[in-house]
C-alpha cells in the first residue's frame, strides 16, 4: 500500500523532471530553431510562423498537463498533511 509520504515524493520528482524537459523543449525553440525547423519540414510543408504556433501550443499544452496532473496534487497532499 501506497502511503501519502511516497505518493508525494513520486509527485514531486515527477513535477521536476517534467519542468526540466519543458525548460530543455524551450531552450531547443529558442537556440537551433532554424535547424529544427529545417529538419521537421523536410517531412511537414509548414511556413517558420505555423512551426512556432505548433511548438508553443505544444509547450502551453506540456506545461498545463504538469501543473494538471504533478503540481496540483503534490500541493494538495502538502496541504492534507
Amino acid at each position: 500500500m501506497l502511503s501519502i509520504e511516497i505518493v508525494r515524493g513520486v509527485l514531486f520528482w515527477c513535477s521536476i523532471i517534467n519542468f526540466s524537459l519543458l525548460a530543455f523543449w524551450g531552450l531547443l525553440m529558442l537556440t537551433p530553431h532554424e535547424w529544427m525547423h529545417r529538419f521537421w519540414s523536410r517531412w511537414y510543408r509548414i511556413s517558420a510562423e505555423q512551426f512556432d504556433v505548433i511548438q508553443l501550443s505544444g509547450i502551453v499544452l506540456y506545461e498545463l498537463l504538469i501543473f494538471v496532473f504533478n503540481l496540483i496534487p503534490y500541493i494538495a497532499l502538502l496541504i492534507i498533511g
